[in-house]
C-alpha cells in the first residue's frame, strides 16, 4: 500500500503551478536538469560512463541539456544529439543510459520526420532509458501514443505525476516512475482534484468490526440478473458480496430454470427478481447476467426508481444506453449510484465510438459522472474513477490477467457489499476498484496467473486483502 495520498495533476494544472513558481531560485528547469543528472549517473554508474542524450526543441530539451552539462562536470562521457543529427548516429554503439528529452508534457501532434527516427533509434538499444517528465510520444493527460513513443526503463517526471502515465498505453512505454518535485509544496500551490486510488484516501472508514455486531448490521445486498445462459455472472457477483463482508445476499436470477441454490455458496439465497427487489435492501447490483429483454428492461426501472443504492453493471448499462427514460430515471437518482463501464459500454452510455472514449479516458468518466450522476469506475488499464462531487482518482492496482470473463460481476458484487455496509459511495468506489486490482495482484503473487486467473479466484483473494486492511498494523 501507498505511504499516504498521491496526487495527481493535469497538463493544464501543472502549467498553473509552474507559472506561480516562475520566481524561484534556482530557476525550476536547472532543478530538473540537476534531478535528471542526479538520475541518470545513478541508472548508469554500474553501466559504464558513456550517455546519450537526445535534446528536444523546448523545455524538455532544456532540461535534457543541463542535465548533460552536469553529467560531464561529473566525468561521464556524454553525447548530444538533436532531431537534426538523426542520421549520424553509429547503428552499433553500446551506450551505458540512454536520456530522451525530446519532448514533455505539451506534445499535441504526432511524431514523425527525424523525432520519429529517434524515437525508433531508442527503442532498439538495449541500455537503460530514462525519459525526463514523460515519454516523448505520449500525451501527458491521456495516456495515448501519437504515432510512436520511446519506450522508457524509468521515468522522472517533474512536479507530480500526470494522468497519462497513470492509464491506457502511460504504464507501458513509461517503465519505473520517479518523481522530482524540485522542491515546490503543490498542494500548498494548487490543491489537487485527482489522486491515485489507495486505502490511505478512507483510512478513517477501514475500523475492525465491534464485538456487538450481526448479520443485520452488516448489510443486506440484492442482486439483480441470471438470464438464460448467465446465471453464472449473477452467482459470482453475489459470492463476492457475501465474502467481501455482506451480511445476507439475495440473488434475484432471471432464467425460469436457474437453479434453487448456490453448490458452491449454500449462503447465498436465491430468488426471483421481484422477490428481491420486495426486500428490505441496503444495496443493490443490477447487469451481471441481466440480458436485453423486456423483463430485464421492467426489473432494471423499477431499480432506478427505488432509493437504494445501486451498482449498475454490464447489460443494465446497456439497457440505459439504449433508452432515455431509463436515462433520466438514473440521472434523477437521489441515492448513491456507482456504474462501472469497460470503454465499449461507456462509449454506447455516451453515444460515441469506442475509440474516443479510450482518446480521452479521464474526459469521458468526468462525461459519464455529469450525465448520469453517479460515481464512475471506467474499467480499463488505470482504471479512471470519477466522484459525483468531481473528485478523481486513477487505479494503479490490478494486472492483465483480469482480461477474462467474470472479473467485471466480481467487482459489482465487491462494489455492492461495501455499499451495503454503509460506506459513503466514493469510498465504496475507491476502495473496491483498488481492492480487486489488489487481490487479483495477490493471486499474481502466488503463480496464480496472471495467465489463466479466473474471477472465482479473485475472490477469497480480495477478502484476504479486505480483512488485512480492516486490521490496524502495530
Amino acid at each position: 500500500m501507498a505511504t499516504g495520498p498521491v496526487a495527481i495533476y493535469t497538463t493544464e494544472e501543472i502549467r498553473r503551478i509552474e507559472a506561480s513558481a516562475s520566481d524561484a531560485q534556482p530557476p525550476l528547469m536547472e532543478r530538473a536538469g540537476l534531478a535528471a543528472a542526479d538520475l541518470a549517473a545513478q541508472l548508469a554508474s554500474d553501466r559504464g560512463k558513456d550517455i546519450l542524450v537526445l535534446v528536444g526543441p523546448g523545455n524538455n530539451g532544456g532540461d535534457a541539456r543541463i542535465a548533460a552539462r552536469i553529467l560531464g562536470e561529473r566525468f561521464f562521457r556524454v553525447t548530444c544529439v538533436t532531431a537534426a543529427e538523426a542520421a549520424t548516429l553509429p547503428p552499433d554503439r553500446r551506450w551505458s543510459l540512454m536520456i530522451d528529452g525530446l519532448f514533455g508534457i505539451g506534445l499535441t501532434r504526432e511524431v514523425a520526420g527525424d523525432y520519429a527516427r529517434l524515437v525508433d533509434y531508442a527503442n532498439a538499444q538495449r541500455c537503460r532509458v530514462l525519459s525526463l517528465d514523460i515519454p516523448s510520444g505520449l500525451t501527458s493527460d491521456t495516456g495515448r501514443i501519437l504515432g510512436r513513443a520511446i519506450k522508457a526503463s524509468h521515468t522522472l517526471t517533474f512536479i507530480a505525476r500526470k494522468p497519462g502515465l497513470l492509464t491506457l498505453d502511460g504504464p507501458d512505454a513509461s517503465g519505473e516512475v520517479h518523481v522530482a518535485d524540485l522542491g515546490l509544496e503543490t498542494g500548498g500551490l494548487l490543491p489537487p482534484s485527482g489522486w491515485i486510488a489507495s486505502p490511505d484516501l478512507f483510512r478513517p472508514v477501514l475500523k475492525q468490526r465491534p464485538k456487538n455486531f450481526h448479520k443485520g448490521t452488516a448489510g443486506t445486498v440484492g442482486i439483480l440478473g441470471g438470464a438464460q445462459g448467465m446465471c453464472g455472472a449473477a452467482l459470482l457477483a453475489g459470492r463476492a458480496a457475501l465474502k467481501l463482508g455482506a451480511g445476507k445476499v439475495f440473488v434475484g436470477l432471471l432464467d425460469e430454470d436457474a437453479p434453487r441454490f448456490d453448490p458452491a455458496t449454500l449462503e447465498l439465497m436465491l430468488r426471483r427478481p421481484g422477490d428481491v427487489l420486495g426486500l428490505d435492501l441496503d444495496a443493490l447490483v443490477v447487469g451481471p447476467g441481466l440480458g436485453r429483454g423486456g423483463p430485464a428492461e421492467t426489473f432494471l426501472g423499477a431499480a432506478l426508481a427505488s432509493d437504494i443504492r445501486c451498482v449498475l453493471d454490464a447489460d443494465a448499462l446497456n439497457l440505459i444506453a439504449g433508452d432515455a427514460g431509463l436515462k433520466d430515471a438514473c440521472l434523477g437518482r437521489t441515492a448513491e449510484t456507482i456504474i462501472t463501464p469497460h470503454p465499449a459500454e461507456a462509449a454506447r452510455l455516451l453515444g460515441v465510438a469506442t475509440d474516443e472514449v479510450q482518446a480521452d479516458r479521464l474526459a469521458a468518466a468526468r462525461l459519464l459522472r455529469e450525465r448520469f450522476n453517479a460515481h464512475v469506475v471506467l474499467k480499463g488499464n488505470g482504471s479512471i474513477l470519477a466522484a459525483r462531487d468531481g473528485h478523481w482518482f486513477i487505479n494503479t492496482s490490478g494486472n492483465p490477467g483480469m482480461a477474462s470473463g467474470g472479473m467485471g460481476d466480481v467487482l459489482a458484487g465487491l462494489l455492492g457489499a461495501l455499499l451495503g455496509q454503509g460506506l459513503p459511495g466514493e469510498a465504496a468506489l475507491v476502495l473496491g476498484a483498488h481492492l480487486h486490482g489488489v487481490a487479483a495482484d495477490e493471486c499474481s503473487s502466488r503463480s496464480i496467473g496472471p495467465v489463466g486467473l479466473t474471477a472465482s479466484e479473485v475472490v477469497d483473494s480480495a477478502r484476504r486483502a479486505w480483512n488485512a486492511w480492516l486490521i490496524p498494523k502495530p
